[in-house]
């Protein structure tokens, strides 16, 4: 009879008590907002001594599940789609800043998700948000000559019709494409005179979806962000 081999293997004190507090929050006995036990707590109920207790703190931050302040206990932290790509963005950047084809990946992936929100907008954008669309475009009028202005309201502008969806996720999917793409945006939207492409492209996009129309919508976005892609690149590929 052969005998399966199954080693116990032992675990840090350090990850027993992460995996502990971990299951405290996923079967809520610790809830969004509540403090977590204090560290001489901890180390009574666990019979562990403070690193092991700090160490898994730390784990539970990297993890996005607390947070952790100077001088105050830590707090279990509300999980939503924004805080989820926030746990993945440094990666992210990394991730794109070494290998352009990987930049055209997320450029792509970008035209794929925006002309199925501008669709979106289209079918329920209400008065109150076509405003603020006009609203960001004079705000992003204003900012012309001022690259960080005009980079900051352009990227507004498409969070807005992302979040005109009603969908959370949607709109944290668009935030975080945005910013991974900021990184990469070059000087050459500012001192070519672009931006009035930009614009208006935008005012197009703008009367498409206030008229309801999601073909007309879609086609603007499309060309608005073929035409724009080459002005997002790696460092040295400008």
């Amino acid at each position: 009879m052969n005998v399966v081999s199954e080693p116990i293997i032992r675990r840090k004190l350090s990850d027993e008590v992460f995996a502990r507090l971990k299951l405290m929050i996923e079967t809520g006995e610790l809830k969004a907002g509540d403090d977590m036990p204090s560290e001489r707590e901890l180390m009574e109920r666990y019979g562990v001594g403070r690193p092991a207790i700090r160490e898994a703190m730390q784990a539970l931050a990297g993890k996005g599940l607390v947070e952790i302040s100077q001088g105050e206990r830590a707090k279990v932290l509300r999980i939503t789609a924004e805080s989820i790509f926030r746990q993945v963005d440094l990666p992210a950047k990394l991730m794109l800043s070494g290998s352009s084809d990987t930049l055209e990946h997320l450029k792509s992936a970008r035209i794929f998700f925006e002309r199925g929100m501008v669709r979106e907008a289209a079918a329920r954008a209400t008065p109150e948000q076509i405003a603020e669309l006009r609203a960001l475009l004079d705000k992003q009028k204003q900012g012309l000559g001022d690259a960080d202005a005009f980079i900051e309201a352009d990227m507004e502008f498409h969070q807005c019709i992302a979040r005109i969806s009603g969908n959370p996720i949607f709109a944290a999917v668009s935030g975080a494409m945005l910013g991974w793409l900021k990184s990469y945006h070059t000087e050459m939207l500012i001192w070519t005179g672009r931006e009035n492409f930009t614009l208006a492209e935008h005012e197009e996009i703008i009367r498409a979806i206030e008229k309801g129309d999601a073909d007309i919508a879609e086609r603007a976005m499309i060309k608005h962000l073929e035409r724009s892609r080459a002005l997002y690149a790696l460092k040295g590929n400008t």
